[in-house]
Formats: C-alpha cells, structure tokens, sequence
C-alpha cells in the first residue's frame, strides 16, 4: 500500500501551505483511521488562485498557445494518468471507500477516456459565418469564458474533476479546482501531474478546503467568470444565490431520485441485473442511482425474490481486495444519514426485506438494502438518500407510472426495461430527465452529455455540449462597402 505524504495547495505551479498555516485530516472510511492531512483553503488562498488564474488567462502563456498545443497538453494528462492508473485506482479507494475494482475498471478509465476527448476536440471549436441581410459579413467566435471555478463532490473525485477540468481547459479557461474536504487527494496527486505534463502556471490551481470557506469565496469572488458546481441540491441553491451577487454564469449537476423501471415484458434477468448496478455501484453513492424501483404488478414479487437472493450474496468489505463488490460510505455522516434514512422509512410503512443495518463492526459499511411497501409519497421515495437503498414501488399501467415516475423535483436520470421498443421510445420521450436508459443503467461515455432537468440541475457536461458551459459568443459585424 502507497504511503500517502501530506497534501498542500497548488497555486501557479507551486505547492504551498495555506496562508493560515491550518490543516484538516483526510480518513479511510473502511478503517475509520486517518490517511494524511492536507492543507486548509480559505478566502486568501482562493484570492491569490484567483490573482494566478487570472493572469495566466489575460498574459500568460495559455492565452496565446494555440488550441491544437492545448489538445497536445491534455493528451498527455491522459497518457500520465494511464501510467499511473493503479497508484490513483488505490489512492481513490482509500479515500473514497469504493472498491478497487470500480475505481480499476470504471473511475480511471473513464477519467483517461475525457481527457482524451478533450485533447481531441480542443481544435475543433470554432464559430460560424452567417448570410445576414445588407452589404455584410458577419461571423462569430466562440471564446473562451475566462477564469473559472469548479466544486467537485466526494463520491467520484477523480471523474468529477476530469469532467470539469477537460471541457474548460479545451476552450481556453484557466481554474481554481477545490475538491470536496472529504476526498482531496486525487485531486492533488492529478496537481502533480498537469504540472508534468507542461501545463503553464497559473493554468489550474488546487484549494482543498471546505464548502463555506473556501468553496463559498470561489462562487462568491468577483474576477471568477464561471462556475461550475456538482454535489447536492440543498447546496446548490446556496451557490446560485452567492453566484448572483455579481451575476457570474453557472452550470449545475446536482441530486437525483431515478426511476428504473421494470415491466413484465422485460427480460427479468437482465432487469434484476440493472437493479443492482444501478442502485449498489459505488455504495449508493450516485447522484443518477436509480433509487425509485418501479416494478410492475404481476412481477413485483417474483422479482423482489431474485433481487434479494442476489443482494445477499454480494460480498461487502475491504475495498482494495478485488473480490469485494460494495465498500465503506465516504463519511461517519453519511454512514448514519443513510440508516436513518431506513429508520424514518420503516416508520412510514415500508418493510426491509434485507440489509438496512451496518455491515461490518468497523468503518462505515452498510449492508445492501431493499425496502418494499414504498409508495411515491414517502421520505425514502422523496429525499435522497445517496446510498445503498433500493425503494420498491408497484404499478399498475403506464399512466400510473408516468405520473409517478416523474413525481419528483428531480430529473436526472431514468432506467427502463421492456422488451416493446415501441413502448421504450414512448417512454423515453414522457419522463422528465436528462439521461434515458433502456435495457441498461449507469452508461456513459465522454462524447455522451450528461445533466439533469428540474432541481437536478442545468447545463450538460461531456461532449460537445460541455463547451457551451466554458465559451460565449461574439458576433463580429464587417461593412463591405
């Protein structure tokens, strides 16, 4: 096992303490014991990220490298990344509690895929002429937006950061990165290598900290053009309003409360198998999980009978043995956040039909839970819960089950099963979310945009669509007479 050396800020290329001198300790969350420390962030060191962000913006050498030399730049992130994938595969599951072989298959390959096609696509951005009327040409340029700040969350660290960091480096951005106080060091180790791979200083700056200090001077600082934020809606909302004090431009990816939805008709096997990936991957710890199991009526029981013979056969334990399917939840607060969760929904009705109690005597671990008797309307099919609980609702026809499906405040994401391709696609268009999936759950891909509807959120990342966050506009005017 690596040993882990103490975490510090990076600004302009140069790893520094906080100007406070203060420090926070980074846990392992399967063995409740401290990994390292890290420094501290707050409003001074967001301050002098900003100053250095803003300068390698206006006069440095990012301004005037051209977009193809940035692709080279982002190709080469990827390339470290891939050479250095099983020390950040075992650093992100230390941190984070997810099991090795995720963080291997899933976080790390995924991450190297986005600054791949970002390095890609880096010299394709442009703008357009357009036949306007009179004795004009008139073209636009698609600029970048300026200084950014990007808040990413705890439960895909090293992902949210690529997702974030690809798209805004591509267009020209410069940033102030601050990742969640919970799951820093992936983040940082990424630090060294943007440094290796020859991005100019200033380009990306590090601020590990916390959500009211240092995240809240990011949203709120004057010379930060753009934000981008991804973690829950409660604290969404409290960035939008810091964020509109100076009217800065943001892009949102908040919390969800899916459906996945199963008819009759589906292949059952599969179903069961996309029930389980899509509310167990990553301990629950989802912001697309789908947590709403509709199941429609004549198979609620049937499939409820398979999906519990398969949950309790998952192995649930050490995250770095390879065998280990669910590992630890990121905090103690969410350990106990998800089993009160259980509580409050065992009081309003619902039946656990297995797991809803811890799963091992140390660290936080949480026994993969189903519960059944769960209608639309209680605290488990409202809130989210944002781990390993499944709520199974029946219904009875498809205009029951569009009501209720989209019942909610959130819109990410939606899972259906059918076999009726007819009835998919019908589907697909009636539910209010930003991501269908039909016959499968939890896919994704960098060319693929991602991004919520209502109180899930508002922009796409990935793709194409993802520069639209990190450029604007500018419509030139030229008189040809």
């Amino acid at each position: 096992m690596q040993v882990v050396k103490p975490g510090k800020i990076l600004i302009n290329n140069e790893w520094c303490e906080a100007q406070s001198g203060k420090r926070f300790d980074v846990i392992n969350p399967a063995t409740e014991q401290k990994i390292t420390d890290v420094a501290e962030g707050d409003s001074a060191d967001v301050d002098r990220a900003v100053k250095a962000a803003r300068q390698a913006f206006e006069k440095g050498p990012w301004k005037t490298m051209s977009a193809r030399e940035r692709g080279r730049i982002l190709n080469r992130v990827a390339l470290l990344l891939d050479k250095h994938k099983e020390e950040f595969a075992e650093l992100e599951t230390l941190n984070n509690g997810k099991p090795i072989h995720e963080t291997r298959n899933a976080d790390l390959p995924l991450s190297i895929e986005t600054f791949e096609y970002y390095a890609g696509l880096a010299d394709k951005i442009h703008g357009d002429t357009i036949p306007v009327n009179g004795n004009f040409f008139n073209y636009t340029l698609r600029e970048p937006a300026g200084v950014v700040g990007q808040i990413i969350p705890w439960n895909f660290p090293l992902l949210m950061a690529a997702w974030k960091l690809g798209p805004a480096l591509a267009t020209g951005c410069t940033v102030i990165l601050k990742p969640a106080e919970q799951t820093p060091l992936t983040a940082l180790k990424l630090g060294e290598i943007l440094v290796e791979a020859g991005l100019p200083a200033g380009v990306v700056n590090i601020v590990p900290g916390f959500g009211p200090t240092a995240g809240a001077a990011i949203v709120s600082h004057p010379e930060v053009d753009k934000v981008a934020f991804t973690g829950s809606t409660e604290v969404g909302k409290i960035v939008m309003q810091l964020a509109g004090s100076n009217l800065k431009r943001v892009s949102m990816e908040l919390g969800g409360k899916a459906p996945n939805i199963v008819f009759a008709d589906s292949d059952i096997d599969a179903a069961v198998n996309g029930a389980m990936r899509g509310i167990f991957f990553n301990q629950g710890e989802v912001c697309c999980a789908g947590s709403r199991l509709f199941l429609e009526e004549k198979i609620h029981d049937d499939f409820l009978s398979k999906l519990k013979s398969r949950v309790e056969k998952m192995v649930v334990g050490n995250p770095l043995d390879p065998k280990t399917q669910m590992g630890a939840q990121v905090s103690e607060e969410q350990f106990r956040k998800i089993l009160g969760y259980v509580e409050k929904g065992k009081k309003e009705g619902a039946t656990v039909i297995t797991g809803g109690v811890p799963a091992q005597p140390k660290g936080y671990f949480v026994k993969p839970t189903i519960l059944e008797g769960v209608n639309n309307n209680m605290t488990v099919a409202r809130e989210e819960i944002f781990g390993p609980v499944v709520c199974a609702i029946p219904f009875k026809n498809h205009e029951n089950l569009v009501h209720q499906a989209n019942d909610t405040v959130y819109g990410l994401s939606a899972g259906i099963w059918t076999r009726d391709i007819g009835k998919a696609h019908r589907l697909a268009k009636e539910i209010k979310a930003g991501t269908i999936w039909v016959n499968c759950y939890n896919c994704f891909d960098a060319a693929s945009p991602f991004g919520g509807f209502k109180q899930s959120g508002f922009g796409r990342e990935l793709g194409k669509y993802a520069l639209e966050l990190y450029t604007q506009v500018k419509s030139v005017w030229v008189s040809l007479d």
